[in-house]
């Protein structure tokens, strides 16, 4: 920390807090207000940070979590009590799993009102205070603040969790009557510089003796997308294999001759097809868990020799494959591949051309069919909104997810997005709100029905202009859930929606949209949603019987004793 910054004696705590997060560069406070935090929500709206009020805290904290990516800023989310707070929870998570650097304001009830029945009460007696109120698995950082002397040791615990590169959530709730107590302390200069581990020479020499004794491959993930640059130097220079994870895609170029396809849900046959004919000795692991969603614990994927796995959290080195040999490095993997460039020798072992598998795309021509075939959806989003444009692509969970992960294809880092930490349905149709906002542009979600209906921020992009556009999947049922019962040979369950006109929804909130019910209509819909400088909403009628590309994920079910049932359900029929 640096000299402290010195605060007026009558600021508030509220007005204290607020300065804090400009000065821990915070742009974006996204959130529902309530009575409890009037004070607060109040010094948030006179300040420099842009307030922008949601619909549900829940669509707030997804927000946060893309705006934040978006950004690499902290963004804060601002809730008031009781169901306030634990609306937004599940965004919290997904902040978590993410890597975002999210701040949850809260209201809690004063001292005085507690165990009263206070309205919306909230305390650690009548709120899950072990993992709501303190740090833990939801928190890295959690606290109450009981009185202003509180605030300098907590700007100073926030400000150091702000130095984490891999993400940081923390959770400082207020009770209402300490937001307008006044401060008379300092609070400390942040010192938000980044700590990045350095891997010794010794590591790197290990690392290349290690990769020098046959064939290695390259599995990128998510927490490489800084090192872009590198790992293409490294896997020319190599002449490595490249696979990625489903948030890997981009971070090396997937037109690219080394690249070998898509690990995990909604992956490529043709990594399993490497993995099988040209096995490697070792796979370098660049910045991925190597999760259920990138990997489904495959033992196809396990190299001969072993992993080199390198993260900056040494916390998830080698837990997905617990009993294969790992040489475990944490560092920051751009500073890890520099390295890596630095010492390696000219002439590599791996350094000849070889011909890898690679993924497959077949053109398929429209049809004069009266619903739309999802693989010509994915192919005309290719050519109009992924080449012609710099927009951010997010897939929601679902098939939206494998559909858009297996057949699109991304040249550069950071222009594709899904979650795969807590893949919850909801975090694209209100995340794409805050990824346009905080890059100031275009933010495209590929949404199911079943996510429009459960939780959108249509309403949030209208009232701040944000450009937002929703692709809609309209199949008029949970249809990832419809395939994999189907798949699974499970009978009775009934995965329908009643049939959604997302465009007369959208229309009626101030958005505007077309809405697609012929293949030879796509483009235009598409080119139409691009050139608007308002919120749009593409709803496309799609054919629900096309199989999507999630065959691992019900293998993995099957894996854990999902099996048939002779016993059948059925549900109530819709009410014409």
């Amino acid at each position: 920390m640096n000299a402290d910054i010195q605060l007026s004696p009558s600021l508030s705590v509220a007005e204290a807090i607020v300065k804090m997060l400009e000065d821990f560069g915070v742009k974006y406070a996204f959130g529902v207000s309530g009575g409890a935090m009037a004070k607060l929500w109040g010094s948030l709206s006179n300040s420099q940070i842009q307030v922008l009020h949601f619909r549900h805290e829940a669509g707030a904290a997804f927000a946060a979590v893309e705006a934040s990516l978006a950004s690499d800023r902290p963004v804060v989310v601002f809730s008031t009590t009781g169901p306030g707070i634990t609306n937004a929870l599940t965004g919290i998570m997904a902040a978590r799993g993410e890597g975002a650097k999210v701040i949850l304001l809260s209201a809690s009830s004063s001292a005085s009102q507690r165990g009263r029945c206070a309205i919306q009460e909230t305390n650690e007696q009548t709120i899950l205070s072990g993992g709501i109120l303190k740090s833990g698995a939801l928190f890295h950082y959690a606290t109450t603040l009981e009185c202003a002397e509180q605030l300098p040791q907590t700007a100073r615990s926030i400000a150091l969790g702000l130095t984490k590169p891999n993400g940081f959530v923390a959770h400082l709730s207020i009770p209402t009557d300490i937001q307008s107590s006044l401060v008379n302390q300092s609070l400390p200069q942040p010192d938000l510089s980044l700590w990045l581990p350095i891997p010794s020479k010794e590591t790197i020499t290990k690392c290349i003796d290690l990769l020098s004794e046959g064939n290695f491959a390259i599995w990128v993930g998510f927490g490489a997308r800084s090192a872009a640059k590198e790992i293409r130097q490294l896997a020319e220079k190599t002449g490595a294999a490249v696979i990625c994870s489903p948030r890997g895609k981009g971070i090396f170029p997937e037109e690219h001759p080394q690249f070998v396809g898509v690990t995990g849900l909604g992956g490529h046959g043709s990594v399993f097809t490497y993995m099988q004919n040209q096995s490697p000795s070792h796979i370098l692991v660049l910045g991925t868990r190597l999760g259920e969603a990138t990997s489904f614990w495959s033992s196809q994927m396990i190299p001969q020799a072993g992993f080199i796995h390198v993260d900056i959290d040494p916390d998830v080195i080698g837990i997905a494959y617990p009993s294969v040999p790992t040489f475990s490095v944490v560092s920051d993997v751009r500073t890890f591949v520099q390295s890596m460039l630095q010492y390696l020798p000219e002439k590599s072992q791996q350094s000849k051309k070889t011909v890898f598998p690679y993924p497959e795309h077949q053109i398929i021509q429209p049809s004069i069919s009266e619903l739309v075939r999802p693989e010509i959806l994915m192919q005309e989003i290719q050519q109009v909104l992924i080449e012609n444009s710099d927009a951010i692509i997010m897939a929601e969970s679902g098939n939206s997810f494998t559909w858009a992960t297996h057949l699109l294809r991304f040249t550069q880092p950071n222009r594709y997005r899904v979650s795969t930490g807590v893949g919850a349905m909801g975090h694209a149709v209100t995340g794409v709100v805050g990824a346009a906002k905080a890059r100031n542009g275009k933010a495209i979600a590929i949404v199911g029905d079943g996510a429009m209906l459960m939780n959108n921020e249509i309403s949030t992009a209208v009232k701040y202009k944000i450009p937002a556009v929703w692709i809609v999947l309209n199949d008029a049922r949970y249809n990832m859930c419809a395939q994999g019962m189907a798949m699974l040979k499970l009978e009775g369950a009934d995965a329908t929606i009643p049939q959604t006109d997302f465009v007369m929804i959208a229309r009626g909130i101030g958005a505007d949209g077309i809405r697609v019910e012929k293949e030879s209509d796509i483009r235009m819909a598409l080119e139409k949603a691009l050139a608007t400088s308002i919120p749009f909403v593409v709803d496309v009628t799609i054919d629900p019987t096309r199989q999507a590309p999630s065959r691992g994920r019900n293998q993995g079910l099957l894996a854990q004793g999902v099996v048939n049932s002779p016993n059948k359900h059925f549900s109530f029929p819709l009410i014409q």
